[in-house]
């Protein structure tokens, strides 16, 4: 079967861990990027990538490549592909350019000509051309430029794959989804092992979470860009739908925990669990994250503690950090901690050792994560060290 190439873009930080990701799919030839992997495979492989990738933003299929010196160039290779093979002129497109140490004056001009070149040959076939709609379009076009070199892909993801379907309600800020199962997958953690979020805020881990451990593909309940492509195959879709469907188990209690401070965050929580139809699948408890307790002897907790934006908020998180640092030392002996955090100096004050510091990205914003491995005895830094740290 004739193999097509592709690109999984994903939050900066993962692009291993979603090149693995790919290789248990089925993927050939994955490669890491910048800011995904390359994989090869037949056309409709990449409708199980977009069903099964947990840390996938998208998944570009590529139409055109080659080199160039000028806008005329890329023009020319997007004039000469059979756009009209692959979607109708009733189809409403965007297109998007994006580039990495283009010499180029204007991406805005290069994207223009794109377009250009898209509607004149549908033109040239039938008198018609797409419409142009950024909001809600169709089909994405996407070009990406080196210094020298370009690519052109068509976009068969639609809505990036973070948007599961089942985050009707949302809180401020909240941690997209895949990545958080990407987080998951750095953590080791097990479906068999407790998993705990003290700060769950909408519960965007323990769905996840939950969905590894009923192997619930997340792709399952929604729709793609795939589905409007000329070349789509409904036969090849229901094959891999039914098989992710035949691979789900059936909801149960499982030994995942999640709480919070707050009972109304709790309560969009729980909006999103029985969206996902897994309302009795996690256990959720309002308590304050500095007066909770371990639920087993040993497992995962993982976080995204809140940072303060403002300096009052600022010195009541100062406050809380050592506080954290003492319960996760006097109740998760033998538990794995990990604090995903977009402020770098309040994850100082907990004052325990990090073992890990794994910088990643929630969009444009640079964050960490931190792993500390909580053991009896001290792992205390000197209170020395830690002012050191802030200065």
């Amino acid at each position: 079967m004739n193999q097509q190439q592709f690109f999984a873009s994903c939050p900066r930080g993962l692009e291993t861990f979603l090149a693995d990701e790919l290789r248990e799919i089925g993927a050939s030839d994955v490669a890491v990027g910048m800011g995904g992997a390359h994989f090869r495979g037949a056309f409709d492989f990449c409708y199980r990538v977009n069903l099964e990738s947990r840390i996938a933003s998208r998944v570009f299929w590529q139409v055109g490549a080659g080199s160039y010196r000028n806008e005329d160039d890329i023009f020319k290779v997007a004039r000469s592909l059979p756009w009209a093979d692959w979607f109708k002129a009733s189809h409403r497109i965007m297109v998007e350019t994006n580039a990495r140490n283009c010499p180029l004056k204007s991406l805005d001009f290069v994207t223009l000509r794109i377009k250009d070149a898209i509607c004149d040959c549908f033109r040239d076939l039938n008198g018609t051309r797409p419409d142009v709609d950024r909001r809600s379009p169709d089909i994405r076009i996407s070009a990406f430029l080196t210094a020298d070199a370009f690519t052109i892909y068509l976009d068969t993801s639609g809505e990036p794959l973070f948007k599961r379907g089942y985050r009707d309600a949302r809180i401020d800020a909240p941690l997209k989804e895949n990545l958080a199962a990407g987080i998951l997958r750095m953590t080791g953690w097990s479906p068999t092992e407790p998993l705990l979020d003290p700060m769950c805020g909408s519960g965007t881990f323990v769905i996840e979470a939950a969905m590894m451990a009923l192997k619930i593909a997340p792709g399952i309940n929604r729709t793609f860009a795939f589905q409007k492509l000329s070349n789509f195959s409904e036969q090849a879709w229901k094959k891999y739908l039914n098989r992710a469907q035949s691979a789900q188990l059936a909801p149960r209690l499982l030994p995942i925990f999640g709480s919070d401070k707050y009972g109304d965050v709790l309560k969009v929580a729980r909006t999103n669990l029985a969206k996902a139809g897994l309302a009795d699948t996690v256990q959720l408890k309002q308590v304050d994250a500095l007066e909770m307790s371990a639920p087993a002897p040993s497992g995962v907790l993982v976080t995204n503690p809140p940072y303060g934006v403002r300096i009052g908020e600022q010195a009541e998180l100062a406050a809380d950090y050592p506080r954290l640092g003492d319960v996760l030392k006097r109740q998760f002996s033998g538990w794995r901690a990990y604090l995903f955090s977009a402020d770098t100096q309040l994850p100082k004050l907990i004052r325990l050792s990090a073992s890990k510091r794994t910088p990643l990205f929630n969009g444009p914003l640079e964050c960490r994560l931190y792993e500390y491995k909580i053991q009896a005895g001290s792992m205390r830094k000197p209170t020395q060290d830690a002012k050191s740290d802030l200065e």
